[in-house]
């Protein structure tokens, strides 16, 4: 009864804010010329029933956005787990976290094709890679549940990126930026149209960056967050006939970086309150940060101590799409990729720097977090295929509009499967040959950890909407998913007893006893683990227009999110499926008045979350070579609502104003964490998670707002605008576990513009941008190591600023 309460008050709540909505014209203004694909067909933004925020390429541009950690910076109700780096960051909407190995809740399509999967314990794939935001139409950040269109099914929302296509026009542009940190990017699109009915399209962008870390250790790197990537694309336009059409986007990326740093900033100095594997790394954490203090070490000054740091992205795919008109009222539709990913990702994750003072290993670091591919191996290597056929009708009238079609997408590891080096509590000076020197026989030693994941979606859908009239329609949605898993994998733990002497191995796999001599952790595989899913998934909304550009709407949704297997976490490996049901509403309302023209949207939602997929630490046992893993578990129940509201007006041609707010909620209300086996290397967690509390990236708090002023000059001169940007975020969880350091804090970023378009009357743009003006300081991620006697933080972008020069040519 309470729940039902809550649900009514935020439904009336949201309808009289919207209705209250002053009724003005049918506007000319800038939501009318906004085209989305929310729906898998092109449409007026204010005419879809989904709350979405849209940034076009200029919008991207002026914002500097090149990564998703900048898009989740500026987007009300997206966030970015950025822990492994913002080329590897997962997506949070609306309070729906991607943890671990689990599938992502924000599902990322380029070309309306999901990204490639991926199922690296350091994140990665998933999402939008390197050189991903270049030459595009818009990007589109769908909210809530997309349980039914699109090829795979998530909780949380989606994000649509949409290239531009091959035009009839001889056209293109370059353009080059530098800036501060030795920032030095190139871009060049070219367009030719090879005949009336053959369009070839090719884009290039470079980009490199020196890193704002700065590593004191004089191990490895001079810097770390630098940035080096290369993305191509080629896109082939074919219109075969009047109505058959067929369209190739051949993609690739690579990004070779140092990868990121954490920086330790707490430690545990009391001796008493130390536990489990702080007891031992405690001082020695102390000690690094007496260290970087007595130096005078500043905010964005780290310590390394692995020689070789690396993270290296590479992606290539290919997707086709035939679309074929054949009628005025049906629409056949295949869409195919293949593509693979690579990654190889090497460094000290926790960004510790422990020195022994005392023994025979005095002045030799020591490493607790240290993660390596084998030599000439990846740490994940996946291809992906996926095959997507659509139906698209209407009936005669336009009175109802539909789509039926299938889903299929398969994952696979390439090669034998992923197998990395993972150390703690060791000194190497040759980690591959494993000459090492375990401190404590107890604690320390190497991991070789193997792990292959397969994956099989395969997914039903139809939707379809109807005007019951002129004013009122109706849609309704039904999909359903089977969904498979397959996990093999394994760890293998070395112990040091001597100096570069093995004289123990064990298997975390306690079924098996390791062969003498071999250090082939597929040993101790444990796999084949299966694990498989069928789930329903719908919607249902009422959409009413009362006057021309005003709509409301009333909204309900089943969103789901597939099981899961990880086989290097005995005992614990398989999570099952989560769910939601999410209630909305909300309104969309265009205006035109004279001199002034805008929009204004609002939305409210409850979400009910049932078996949240949420990642626990686990420390290991004594004696296993284990010093933990975090393992995904199904928590039981959580709740989030909130509301959004975004806005825009423009004043005589010259002045545009936008604003948006966010109010989210959430509380997890029920989690109950699983019995641990005698047998099992792992110990129940240190630290107990308590109800009642928020679920992590999602800040109360979102305000962004935008001011562009286009100066009043004549157009033989350009066209100059200043525009400034701001965005406030509240305080956020930042881990699950109640730490001392849980919480990240608020936030207030201030980035600036001036753009001078066709300068003196030229195709020449030039651009001056800066970011994190006022140079603000602030954890973006949290290490989790509290379990070890400190802590750590990946800290965010200090002020970054460039001058982009651009030259068009062609139509």
């Amino acid at each position: 009864m309470k729940v039902s309460t809550r649900r009514i008050c935020l439904a009336a709540t949201a309808l009289g804010v919207v209705l209250s909505t002053p009724a003005l014209a049918q506007s000319d203004g800038d939501a009318s010329d906004i085209v989305v694909t929310a729906r898998r067909v092109e449409e007026r933004l204010q005419d879809v029933p989904i709350s979405i925020t849209v940034f076009n390429q200029d919008q991207l541009d002026d914002r500097n956005i090149t990564t998703a950690t900048d898009l989740a910076f500026y987007t009300p109700s997206l966030t970015a787990n950025s822990r492994f780096g913002s080329d590897k960051a997962s997506f949070t909407i609306r309070g729906f976290n991607q943890d671990g190995k689990t599938a992502p809740t924000v599902g990322v399509y380029f070309a309306e094709v999901v990204s490639i999967r991926a199922n690296s314990g350091t994140g990665g794939g998933n999402g939008a890679g390197p050189g991903s935001f270049f030459d595009l139409q818009n990007v589109q950040v769908l909210k809530g549940p997309q349980g039914t269109l699109f090829g795979r099914n998530t909780t949380g929302g989606a994000i649509l990126l949409v290239p531009q296509r091959p035009t009839g026009d001889l056209e293109g542009y370059v353009e080059g930026s530098v800036g501060n940190y030795n920032l030095l990017r190139a871009q060049g699109v070219l367009n030719i149209p090879l005949a009336d009915t053959f369009k070839v399209r090719l884009g290039i962008d470079r980009q490199k960056r020196d890193g704002y870390l700065r590593n004191k250790s004089g191990i490895g790197p001079k810097d770390f967050a630098d940035i080096d990537y290369v993305a191509a694309r080629l896109s082939i336009l074919a219109e075969l006939t009047p109505d058959l059409e067929n369209y190739t986007i051949a993609s690739y990326s690579r990004s070779d970086t140092n990868g990121p740093m954490f920086k330790i900033g707490a430690c545990e100095r009391n001796p008493a309150l130390r536990t489990g594997r702080g007891v031992f790394a405690g001082p020695f954490a102390c000690a690094q940060i007496d260290r970087q203090n007595a130096r005078g070490d500043g905010y964005y000054d780290v310590e390394n101590s692995f020689a070789t740091p690396q993270s290296l992205l590479e992606q290539w795919q290919v997707i086709n799409t035939t679309t074929w008109k054949a009628s005025d009222t049906l629409t056949i539709k295949n869409i195919m990729s293949f593509g693979e990913y690579r990654e190889r990702y090497a460094g000290n994750i926790g960004g510790e720097f422990l020195v022994q003072t005392a023994g025979p290993l005095a002045g030799l670091p020591l490493s607790t977090t240290l993660t390596a591919p084998f030599p000439h191996a990846f740490s994940n290597f996946q291809s992906a295929f996926t095959e997507e056929f659509q139906i698209q009708g209407n009936s005669g009238d336009n009175r109802l509009k539909y789509q039926v079609g299938a889903y299929f997408e398969q994952t696979k590891p390439n090669g034998s499967g992923d197998t990395t080096l993972s150390g703690a509590f060791v000194n190497c000076t040759d980690v591959f040959t494993y000459k090492c020197t375990g401190v404590s026989t107890a604690l320390s030693g190497l991991g070789l950890i193997y792990n292959q994941i397969q994956n099989r979606n395969i997914g039903l859908y139809a939707q379809g909407s109807y005007d019951l009239t002129d004013q009122l329609a109706v849609t309704a949605g039904v999909r359903y998913t089977i969904d498979r898993m397959e996990g093999h994998g394994g760890r293998l733990s070395l112990l040091f007893g001597q100096p570069n002497v093995i004289t123990a191995t064990s298997c975390s796999n306690p079924r098996f006893t390791p062969r003498p001599g071999d250090l082939n952790p597929r040993q101790c595989d444990s796999g084949p683990l299966v694990t498989k899913s069928e789930k329903p998934t719908w919607v249902i909304d009422l959409e009413y227009k009362p006057i021309t550009d005003v709509m409301v709407y009333a909204k309900y949704s089943r969103g789901y999110r597939q099981g899961g297997v990880d086989p290097s976490v005995i005992s614990l490996e398989f999570w099952q499926p989560e769910k939601v049901d999410t209630y909305e509403i909300g309104g969309k309302t265009s205006f035109s008045s004279g001199s002034m023209r805008g929009y204004f949207n609002f939305a409210a939602f409850y979400n009910d979350f049932s078996n949240q997929q949420l990642s626990i630490t686990f420390t290991g046992k004594a004696g296993s070579g284990i010093t933990g893993a975090r393992a995904i578990i199904n928590a039981g129940k959580s709740r989030l609502w909130g509301i959004e509201a975004d806005a825009s007006v423009t004043l005589f041609d010259s002045l545009k104003l936008d604003a948006a707010y966010t109010y989210l909620n959430t509380e997890l209300q029920e989690i109950a964490i699983p019995t641990i086996p005698a047998t099992s290397p792992y110990n129940p967690p240190v630290i107990a998670i308590r109800t009642g509390g928020d679920l992590p990236f999602s800040p109360n708090h979102r305000v962004t707002l935008g001011a562009t002023y286009t100066l009043p000059l004549d157009e033989s001169v350009g066209r100059v605008s200043l525009g400034v940007n701001y965005v406030y975020t509240s305080t956020q969880l930042g881990v699950l576990e109640p730490i001392p350091f849980q919480k990240l804090p608020s936030t207030n970023l201030l980035n600036a513009n001036i753009n001078w378009d066709k300068v003196g009357g030229l195709p020449v743009d030039l651009s001056f941008f800066v970011t994190n003006l006022t140079q603000e300081k602030f954890p973006i991620a949290v290490g989790n190591s509290w379990a070890s006697g400190y802590e750590s933080f990946f800290l965010n972008s200090p002020r970054m600023y460039g001058v982009r020069v651009k030259y068009r040519f062609g139509n």
